[in-house]
């Protein structure tokens, strides 16, 4: 199988759109558009299915990498304002980007709200050979995300040097 997208839960449609696009360099392929709850469409059907009944509409506008896959961002209408990272719950903690840009990608996330939340560091620092590097940060929202200097394969792989 091959990744196809990601979807986000965000706050601020527009605040979102702007840090994924600018920090992150994603493109936009659909903006900011309302789903509202109805069973008349199949999105709508598909929805109450997804969400609940109830859950009353949200924005969404969907961004694409610069290797094609997808980012869903969604904006509910009712939410908990109340975010925290909960290390106990089961399910989707981060993404991972790839760059070559680590302190632009950091300053830039930092200038447009989100957090740096560690120091670059190398995956392999006893091995002068193997140069992977990763960070975590976090969007305004607080979802984690993760740069990689280098592909996921050439990070784990024994294979690479």
């Amino acid at each position: 199988m091959k990744m196809n997208h990601v979807g986000l839960m965000v706050g601020d449609m527009d605040k979102a759109v702007e840090f994924y696009t600018e920090v992150l360099g994603l493109r936009i392929i659909m903006n900011n558009t309302k789903v509202q709850e109805e069973r008349e469409t199949a999105i709508g059907r598909m929805c109450i299915a997804v969400f609940g009944e109830g859950f009353k509409g949200f924005n969404i506008a969907h961004l694409v990498t610069t290797d094609g896959i997808g980012v869903e961002l969604f904006e509910m209408k009712e939410r908990d304002q109340r975010h925290h990272v909960d290390f106990s719950r089961l399910g989707i903690f981060h993404f991972c980007l790839q760059t070559d840009d680590f302190e632009g990608v950091m300053k830039k996330t930092e200038e447009f709200g989100g957090k740096v939340r560690m120091d670059v560091m190398r995956y392999h620092p006893e091995d002068d050979n193997r140069l992977a590097k990763m960070v975590y940060l976090e969007d305004p929202f607080g979802n984690l995300f993760e740069l990689y200097s280098h592909t996921y394969e050439e990070t784990y792989s024994s294979d690479y040097d």
